[in-house]
């Protein structure tokens, strides 16, 4: 790794951000494999759909409560080790869940392993932000790919476990773990070396050219992204939780297909995420985030209607559209309230994981009493909440530094 460049008028530090996404998507990788192997898990302990939603909403609950909490904290005190401490906390999972002899293991390994994630998510999007060189769209949707290449690698990685053996395969995943853990301690070294030159601290944050808001109209942003992320997060779980029992139920895919499928879909979600922020970089986050909510709008409604094929074509669609938001919405709220990147990292990575949890329990409940044909039907109509961007306050035209 390169010294530790000065926080202000920086260029941008690659090696650290490139280690932050491989970080991430080693991450991702161990969390995407809870949904991986949901058929595996509703063979082996007999669970139906509304358990199999039980399991996500623990896992997303404890990786969404602590986010906003560790992010203020760090932004007052920031926490240079955290990152390996939270990989801990997923190495610990993994082995849980590996071992796990009942439902109520398998929720305690889910829980632990969110555990990690709410640690990880605020300090490492607080990093990528250091080693942006001020292209903090690029360096957000870097340090996003990983994690969404890390969800797509999860499955088709679950593609090879069999259902007899698929607790001692899973501990290979370990090894991601361990690995994660060094390349953190690592990024940690350097993050203790930019503060320990510059004697850095976050609330002590220069802004410049950047205009006034009254609490109102910025309470009123941060209510339209938290609802664009509700119309998000709700949808995307409906296919990153449910879409394989779709493919199985609607068109008798088998398992292994579904999954694949599934890491069709989720490989279209990490190429969107890598464009979308460069792209709010350019031509606005306002613009990347009316486009990529309401836009998917055409596709979603379509979807249920559609034959396989067109079904796979439109996934992957959806997927690429949609993935382009986050960043943009990440980086617009760190504008808003300059000075608060590991609050607002915090706040926006918990609130995504609480509403993916509890999307899961409800449209499993919802897919339970109903079918999943109808689940899709419903979440068809979310992105139409994509229109509340409309009523999104103009950018301001200057950044905000480190």
């Amino acid at each position: 790794m390169s010294s530790p460049p000065r926080a202000a008028a920086s260029p941008v530090v690659f090696s650290i951000l490139a280690a932050i996404s491989v970080s991430h998507l080693l991450n991702d990788t161990i969390q995407s494999l809870l949904p991986a192997i949901f058929p595996l898990l509703k063979e082996t302990f007999r669970l139906n759909y509304s358990q199999i939603g039980w399991i996500t909403f623990t896992f997303q609950c404890t990786a969404s409560i602590l986010q906003p909490f560790v992010g203020s904290y760090t932004d007052r005190r920031p926490w240079p080790f955290s990152l390996a401490i939270g990989m801990g906390s997923s190495l610990m999972g993994i082995l849980l869940l590996a071992h796990a002899q009942s439902y109520a293991a398998v929720l305690l390994a889910a829980g632990v392993i969110g555990l990690g994630s709410s640690v990880f998510h605020p300090e490492a999007s607080r990093v990528a932000r250091l080693a942006s060189g001020g292209r903090h769209g690029f360096a957000q949707s870097l340090f996003q790919v990983g994690g969404n290449a890390g969800s797509a690698l999860g499955p088709a990685l679950a593609t090879l476990f069999a259902l007899a053996t698929w607790q001692s395969e899973i501990r290979w995943f370990t090894a991601l773990a361990v690995t994660a853990i060094l390349l953190l301690t690592v990024v940690g070294r350097w993050y203790r070396g930019i503060l320990a030159s510059t004697r850095l601290v976050p609330k002590t944050v220069v802004v410049h050219a950047i205009p006034t808001r009254g609490q109102r109209e910025v309470a009123g942003a941060i209510a339209i992204l938290m609802a664009l992320i509700f119309s998000k997060y709700f949808y995307l779980v409906s296919l990153s939780n449910y879409y394989t029992f779709y493919l199985m139920d609607r068109f008798h895919v088998t398992r292994q297909g579904s999954q694949g499928l599934l890491a069709v879909f989720l490989a279209a979600v990490a190429l969107g995420t890598i464009v979308g922020g460069p792209v709010g970089d350019r031509i606005g986050r306002k613009r990347v985030i009316w486009a990529s909510i309401l836009g998917i709008a055409p596709f979603t409604l379509w979807l249920p209607y559609a034959n396989l094929p067109l079904t796979v074509a439109l996934s992957f669609v959806i997927g690429f559209i949609l993935a382009s938001a986050f960043s943009a919405i990440l980086v617009y709220a760190q504008e808003l309230i300059p000075g608060r990147v590991g609050f607002i990292s915090g706040l926006f990575f918990g609130f995504a994981f609480g509403m993916a949890g509890i999307a899961a329990a409800v449209l499993g409940h919802l897919a339970e009493i109903t079918s999943i044909t109808y689940v899709f039907h419903v979440c068809a109509f979310l992105p139409l909440i994509g229109l509340l961007a409309a009523f999104l306050p103009n950018e301001p035209k200057a950044a905000t530094s480190h």
